[in-house]
């Protein structure tokens, strides 16, 4: 992928990451405490056997993405965070815009590049 390529999905995965913070707040799902050490640690797929999903976005995904944008390393070709959201949120309405900016990213960092 060209240069301009690489800029343009780190610009694009970056504003993706501040969307759907802002979509968890509005939601009321950010939360203002943080897990414990043990918690964050946790080995299981999305941390799932001891946070949230919104947790594990919020504690563990979105950081460790911000880190990768801002020291320019590659970021995952493959993820799928949608299909787990649609999972655990199917059942409410009101969670339809935070699955569509994840399959957004989905989409967007599985490309081939």
């Amino acid at each position: 992928m060209a240069k301009i390529g690489i800029v343009m999905l780190y610009l694009f995965t970056q504003k993706q990451l501040g969307l759907i913070e802002l979509e968890l707040k509005s939601l009321g799902l950010w939360s203002s405490q943080m897990p414990s050490a043990q918690a964050l640690a946790d080995p299981t797929p999305f941390a799932c056997e001891s946070l949230a999903f919104e947790q594990w976005l919020q504690f563990i995904f979105i950081p460790k993405m911000s880190e990768i944008i801002a020291q320019k390393t590659s970021l995952p070709t493959k993820i799928a965070l949608a299909p787990m959201a649609e999972y655990l949120w199917q059942e409410r309405s009101e969670m339809r815009q935070l699955i569509f900016l994840l399959n957004q990213l989905d989409e967007c960092l599985s490309e081939p590049r």
